[in-house]
């Protein structure tokens, strides 16, 4: 096996403009010898993240962008809001900027005045945080990256990629509790949502390439929006709206680690003026999964916010209708964020169509399924997750649905472990190829959590190592948690509806992986 199987080569990205390709002598389209690690929940990566921001000093680079960003977000505590933590290293020296989507009115559920909230704060400590509506009409800026650089101490630089933005809700444990500084979501969740995302830590060559992403953005000579509504409200907020000089960007940190990173992205094909690192846009997140599931053989482990799109599924849908074998996982939020009398049916058409397409490919090869806490509270699936047969493995800010695929900006980062993973089966896919220890872990990790199939040794955890026992392990928790539920409906004289096709199809009743 060979990166090029799996990863995309020089001119499969479909953007020559972007300088991510052209970065290395080699010509290599990804990096080798970084570590990537997953932090799993936001309260993991928060305290990771306060810890490398508190250590930082005057010289050192942060960089970071953002669809939402509040301020009072705490990172571990009183104290720790996420607006002083910047302010505060911008004040020591480090040099701090931000590029925060502009966001669309509050007045529609949108977060404008929290962000411009947060940039005045860092602005005020000495820092820069622009606020970008440099988006398609209706699209968004959804890429959420940390870049922390060290003058003179490279061996510390570190990128953090994934689905978690610096916003309320999203400081949530394993407990799935909750975050106390919350945002409503449907009435479902309670008045503290539990949340499951996933977050990467990025050390080695690749934060280079993280880096030269939110450079390309920054350096963006466009006006930052081309509403001129929007300047006169900008005008009048005295916002900052010209980007000053960075610092050139240093060379990139040795390599550390057995992992190779490959950066994917979305960008809009912008009307008249575009993006002039991307002219044409750029869909590298959708041609890389395509690429990937030509591979695809054995087990697809998905967890996603939307999976919604039917556009956008039919690639699974063909690898499921190709390999008989094949079987997919995926791991979705029970209830939409909105269950309105007008959004809930808006958001249930779309996964309605695109679970049907999954179901007419593969058949009871296909399960769906939703999170709930030991209080029987359903649990948020934010995070933005896939691994294939235990190769290839992508954690990022992008959902399965047309918006993170063409029409809002997204990042992604892919990791392929040049390690062979000893553990049964060693091959699952059948194609030489070979399990490899991070794209299985990773994995492992997400499902025991899911499961409570205790820790790496206990039998019940390793037997998850082979896709087929995965698979039927989540059957049967989730028809052991439906007739919990179910009994416990009967005691108190309630009908519940939950049979087990409903479950893998139904996106109001699909079956809870957490057994009591």
């Amino acid at each position: 096996m060979t990166h090029a199987d799996w990863l995309l080569v020089s001119g499969e990205r479909g953007n020559t403009a972007t300088r991510l390709d052209r970065r290395r002598p080699d010509g290599e389209t990804w990096s080798r010898g970084n570590d990537a690690r997953p932090l799993v929940h936001g309260a993991v990566y928060f305290a990771e993240l306060l810890a490398g921001i508190t250590a930082m000093r005057a010289g050192d680079l942060l960089l970071f962008t953002d669809w939402r960003g509040d301020p009072d977000e705490r990172l571990d505590g009183p104290g720790t809001e996420i607006g002083a933590i910047l302010g505060r290293a911008a004040e020591r020296g480090v040099v701090v900027k931000g590029l925060l989507w502009r966001s669309h009115l509050d007045s529609i559920h949108f977060s404008q005045e929290e962000n411009r909230h947060l940039g005045e704060e860092i602005a005020e400590a000495g820092g820069e945080c622009l606020l970008d509506m440099r988006v398609r009409p209706g699209g968004s800026h959804h890429q959420k990256l940390v870049v922390l650089r060290h003058r003179g101490r490279p061996e510390l630089d570190v990128a953090y990629v994934g689905g978690i933005d610096l916003c309320h809700n999203r400081n949530d444990d394993a407990t799935h509790r909750g975050d106390r500084q919350s945002l409503p979501l449907a009435s479902a969740y309670g008045p503290h949502p539990p949340w499951h995302d996933v977050q990467l830590a990025l050390r080695g060559p690749v934060v280079g390439d993280v880096e030269a992403v939110f450079r390309e953005r920054w350096q963006d000579p466009s006006p930052l929006s081309r509403s001129p509504l929007t300047r006169l409200r900008s005008l009048a907020h005295r916002d900052d709206t010209v980007a000053d000089t960075l610092p050139p960007q240093t060379a990139d940190p040795e390599p550390c680690g057995a992992h190779t990173v490959q950066v994917l992205r979305t960008y809009p094909n912008r009307l008249l003026r575009g993006y002039p690192f991307a002219p044409d846009g750029e869909r590298s997140i959708a041609r890389g999964y395509h690429k990937a599931l030509r591979r695809a053989r054995s087990l697809i482990y998905l967890e996603d916010q939307y999976l919604w799109s039917p556009q956008v599924v039919d690639c699974f849908a063909e690898a499921l209708r190709r390999h008989p074998r094949l079987r997919l996982i995926s791991v979705i939020p029970a209830v939409p964020e909105q269950a309105g009398w007008l959004t809930l049916p808006m958001n249930l058409i779309g996964r309605i169509k695109a679970l049907d397409e999954l179901h007419r490919a593969g058949g009871d090869r296909v399960a769906t399924y939703g999170l709930e806490n030991h209080a029987g509270t359903p649990v948020y699936v934010h995070a933005k997750v896939c691994v294939i047969d235990d190769v290839w493995a992508s954690v990022g800010s992008d959902n399965i649905n047309l918006r993170s695929w063409t029409h809002d900006s997204e990042l992604s980062c892919v990791v392929h472990d040049e390690r062979p993973d000893p553990r049964p089966p060693r091959d699952p896919g059948g194609l030489g190829d070979g399990a490899r220890p991070f794209a299985r872990d990773l994995r492992l990790e997400l499902m025991r959590e899911h499961l409570d199939a205790g820790e790496p040794g206990e039998p019940a955890s390793d037997g998850l190592c082979d896709p087929v026992a995965a698979f039927e392990a989540f059957a049967e928790a989730a028809d052991a948690l439906d007739a919990w539920h179910g009994a416990a409906a009967a005691v108190h004289g309630r009908r519940v509806v939950c049979a087990a096709t409903c479950r893998r199809t139904c996106p109001r009743c699909s079956g809870s992986s957490r057994p009591r």
